[in-house]
């Protein structure tokens, strides 16, 4: 993996072994927890920003999933590149962590990992930021985008995902529809995709997108969606990129059924790499939610 510049990412590295394999994450400042989960063909550097701000006065936990990242990326004979075994991960980290009153952020599939973990432990979370992501099946009248089906469902998956590292290369050009997204930030985005076998929890990731009753993973998303209602209590807010054409309305429009009284702030040119469009405004934002007090 090519080194990143460590004025992009000025973190302390952290690890924890799951059956063998080393799970990265970050741990940053003091105070109540935040915990950010990414998506694919993301990583913990995602929320650098975030970080960077929030560890001034709060303690910031950010994992990488396994094969993602600086975590481990091992063969498919080592780890089965399923959701359930990435909640399980999940779960595992925040038991080993001891954390409660968590502030939740979630972004692409860290909203069903994460938000699997908070339906079965509601009383753990404090506050849910929703950023582009789903915790639920495709909504009514939407269907799966034919870029994604392409990957998911055809033999040219791996050519363009692990031959080419079209889509960690293509999400950092599609991703951001404000402004295109500077090469070294692009680069640093792709460094831990930077051969065939570094890519294979990318390629994973979308063959995973459970569509139909017998896909793996389908009767977990059904759970995960069952549970949601046990946070309707529980502060939501959503940040939201409308140029996202994966993430697109029919998934807020399903966010603000489940949560009617969610915080909702809408960027009309913001994509689906929401925070890399608008840190400027999202960070503060997020600052601000953390600020108001929660009833007890």
């Amino acid at each position: 993996m090519k080194s990143i510049a460590p004025d992009l990412y000025p973190f302390e590295s952290r690890f924890i072994e799951l059956e063998g394999l080393r799970l990265h994450y970050l741990d940053e400042g003091v105070g109540a927890p935040v915990v950010a989960v990414h998506g694919n063909p993301t990583w913990s550097f995602y929320y650098r920003e975030l970080v960077k701000d929030l560890r001034r006065d709060h303690r910031v936990i950010v994992p990488d999933h396994i094969g993602m990242g600086l975590s481990d990326k091992p063969g498919d004979e080592s780890y089965p590149y399923t959701l359930a075994r990435r909640v399980a991960d999940f779960e595992t980290l925040m038991e080993r962590l001891g954390l409660a009153d968590v502030t939740l952020v979630v972004h692409d599939w860290g909203g069903a990992i994460g938000c699997a973990w908070a339906g079965r432990h509601p009383e753990l979370v404090k506050r849910l930021v929703v950023l582009n992501t789903a915790a639920f099946h495709l909504p009514p009248g939407k269907r799966l985008p034919w870029q994604l089906w392409v990957v998911r469902s055809t033999p040219l998956g791996a050519a363009l995902v692990r031959g080419l590292n079209g889509f960690a290369r293509g999400a950092t050009r599609l991703g951001c529809t404000r402004r295109p997204m500077a090469k070294e930030i692009r680069d640093a985005y792709c460094a831990p995709y930077d051969a065939w076998g570094s890519r294979r929890a990318v390629l994973r990731f979308v063959e995973d997108i459970p569509l139909r009753p017998g896909d793996p993973g389908y009767e977990l998303v059904s759970e995960i969606a069952g549970n949601l209602p046990k946070l309707v209590g529980t502060p939501v807010m959503i940040c939201w990129g409308d140029r996202d054409f994966v993430f697109d309305h029919h998934f807020l429009a399903e966010w603000q059924r489940i949560f009617p009284s969610a915080e909702v702030h809408r960027f009309a040119d913001g994509g689906h790499y929401i925070l890399e469009d608008y840190p400027d405004r999202i960070v503060p934002l997020i600052r601000g939610f953390l600020e108001r007090p929660v009833a007890d």
